[in-house]
């Protein structure tokens, strides 16, 4: 096939006509349909041991199980909230309101959670295949590139991470928003070009990461739609539709609204101290990151295997010999790209990676990540893009040569491709068994990482959470061999002096973490853990003081609200205790704050009102039992 045939638009194949293409529009119907039906089967299959997974506690907790917004379900007072709000260093409002409709129609369900993450996956993947098949006219290909995305075990992460739900989303109406561009394109109409802008801003609420999508509707007006060209009229003074000046014109509504996104986004990463300074990670080790970063990525997309949830950052300088051959790769091929003027599938493809990756590249280095997996969501489909072209083209002018017909494109690449995404079925089934559940999940990270204070830290805090203090301090101290000034690990290993009867030690670790962070979640865990220390030290004026300053920084956390309770029932106070149990009721309710409150109403002798506390409590012995152990010592 000529390289001009490639990029002209398809012909429209549904419109009256004779009966004979009647009858080939059906066809063409039924086979986008079964083609449909196929990308769905092999993705619930591939995918179907995500519904036996469980939430982990990295972020999941913070972004549902313990956000009492999200858990409250769909309102006004949360959808008030998820648009105003930057917790977890991020703006994604529509992302926020997804959670939160899953805990109205499900409660706290990690199946049901993960379930809708799977379906948006899958719808993704039949939007994906649509676009490219209507965009080229090819079916087969765009199968195949559809059929790449939705198995290919990189994309684990963002599927099987239930706090990662904005990459999914955010795809969702980034596609939806290439689909409306694909009908702007061929019949220009300002209300086609509104859809194209409301549906981005969608998708930038969900999720920023799709932030360059003006940038790639450029590169789509170059390949697959053809739309650079368009002949000028005489008049036109060089500013026709078609003209690179047009194109980019076009767009700048998109511009601005990429921008207004990434101010709101900026703000929030700052407010949250995500961005890491250059005194932590140099600019010369930022650029050294990105590019070998680069490399790796297209390593995973070719050999997905020993894929984490967190490559740490280096400190250091890369080798130079690494360094150099990243470089000398990505120039190798971007020169292909450029040069390769007839095969207009390998410039668009190659500059969607590149192009699609660089917010998430590291040169504005947020978190403690030099990679991610999630991060290749949307950049790899230009890999998959330009490999499967340049395949099929490969074989199409083979087949020329033998003069065997057009039938061996389909015949030379049909059981290699099969055979392919049978493999990277197997693989990502695999990859899902290591975020079944907590341990797997970090033991897999610890196993394939080095110098990964986060998972040290997490597994730690696992293990103190379900008994075992020892071994989750030999993890918290390694978390700080690591990093020093690791402000969770600091307060963990705090909690672990507690338990162990260190309070001085104790309160020194949490003054330290206090003085060392802005984030009020942070301040306020530490502060309520000194109360509670000063509490049990019998200093009520300071374990009040702290308790306070908690209730202060962090209005949603409950455990300083029970704190205050029970001091007051300690002085006696049984009114402020009811009022504080209430208010902790109100914000989180859970069996251990309806139990405090009964016990309490009746102590006061408000038995009705007690019976109606205890009513919603689900295991009435368990609840007591814990109610008492929080009352002599607040857990971790």
């Amino acid at each position: 096939m000529s390289s001009a045939a490639a990029v002209a638009p398809p012909k429209c194949v549904d419109q009256p006509g004779p009966g004979s293409v009647r009858l080939a529009s059906r066809v063409s119907a039924g086979q986008s349909a079964l083609c449909c039906l196929l990308l769905l089967a092999a993705t619930l299959t591939s995918y179907h041991s995500i519904l036996h997974n469980g939430f982990l506690n990295y972020d999941d907790d913070r972004y549902i199980i313990d956000n009492p917004h999200v858990r409250a379900g769909i309102g006004w007072s949360t959808a008030k909230w998820a648009f105003t709000t930057f917790a977890e260093a991020n703006w994604t409002p529509l992302s926020w309101l997804s959670h939160a409709l899953d805990c109205q129609l499900f409660g706290v369900n990690p199946g049901a959670h993960h379930a809708v993450s799977l379906a948006i996956h899958a719808a993704n993947a039949i939007l994906l295949f649509l676009l490219l098949q209507s965009a080229t006219g090819f079916r087969w290909r765009s199968l195949a590139v559809a059929a790449l995305f939705a198995l290919h075990p990189i994309n684990v992460e963002s599927v099987a991470w239930a706090a990662e739900r904005k990459s999914v989303l955010s795809m969702l109406f980034f596609l939806l928003a290439f689909h409306a561009y694909l009908r702007y394109a061929r019949r220009p109409a300002i209300q086609r070009y509104l859809a194209v802008f409301v549906l981005f801003a969608c998708a930038l609420l969900s999720k920023s990461q799709v932030i360059t999508f003006p940038c790639l509707l450029l590169l789509w007006d170059y390949w697959p739609l053809g739309r650079t060209a368009s002949a000028a009229p005489a008049n036109s003074a060089g500013r026709w539709p078609g003209s690179p000046a047009w194109l980019l014109a076009e767009k700048l509504p998109l511009f601005a609204l990429a921008a207004a996104s990434a101010f709101m986004t900026m703000q929030a990463e700052k407010l949250g101290g995500a961005v890491q300074a250059f005194t932590r990670y140099s600019l010369g080790l930022r650029v050294e990151t990105a590019l070998v970063s680069y490399a790796l990525y297209l390593l995973h997309a070719l050999w997905p295997l020993n894929l984490v949830a967190l490559y740490p950052h280096p400190t250091q300088l890369y080798p130079a010999g690494q360094v150099m051959a990243a470089a000398a790769l990505l120039l190798a091929l971007t020169a292909l790209a450029v040069l390769a003027r007839g095969h207009r599938y390998l410039a668009s493809g190659w500059f969607w990676f590149v192009g699609s990756m660089v917010p998430m590249i590291g040169l504005i280095q947020v978190g403690p990540q030099a990679m991610a997996d999630r991060f290749a969501y949307i950049p790899l489909i230009g890999i998959f893009m330009a490999v499967t072209w340049s395949l099929s083209e490969a074989a199409a002018r083979i087949a020329r040569t033998r003069r065997a017909g057009s039938a061996l494109d389909a015949k030379w690449l049909a059981v290699p491709a099969i055979a392919c995404l049978f493999a990277l079925a197997i693989l990502t089934n695999r990859q899902l068994s290591y975020w079944h559940d907590v341990p797997a999940f970090w033991q897999h990270t610890l196993a394939l990482t080095k110098n990964n204070y986060v998972a040290e830290n997490n597994l730690g805090d696992y293990l103190f959470q379900t008994g075992k203090p020892a071994e989750a301090a030999a993890h918290f101290r390694r978390a700080l061999a690591i990093q020093p000034t690791n402000l969770l690990a600091n307060l963990n290993l705090a909690a672990y002096e507690d338990s162990s009867g260190n309070m001085p030690g104790a309160i020194e670790r949490y003054q330290a973490v206090v003085q060392s962070t802005r984030d009020v979640d942070i301040r306020a865990a530490a502060y309520t853990s000194m109360a509670f220390d000063y509490r049990d030290m019998n200093d009520a004026a300071r374990a009040q003081q702290y308790f306070e300053l908690a209730v202060q920084l962090a209005p949603h956390r409950t455990r300083a609200m029970v704190g205050l309770g029970l001091l007051a029932e300690d002085s006696g106070n049984l009114a402020e205790a009811v009022r504080r149990y209430t208010q902790a009721v109100s914000v989180h309710p859970s069996d251990v704050t309806y139990s405090l409150l009964a016990r309490a109403l009746r102590r006061r002798g408000r038995l009705a009102e007690a019976n109606d506390a205890a009513s919603h409590i689900a295991d009435p012995a368990a609840a007591a039992k814990a109610a008492d152990s929080f009352a002599l010592r607040a857990p971790h």
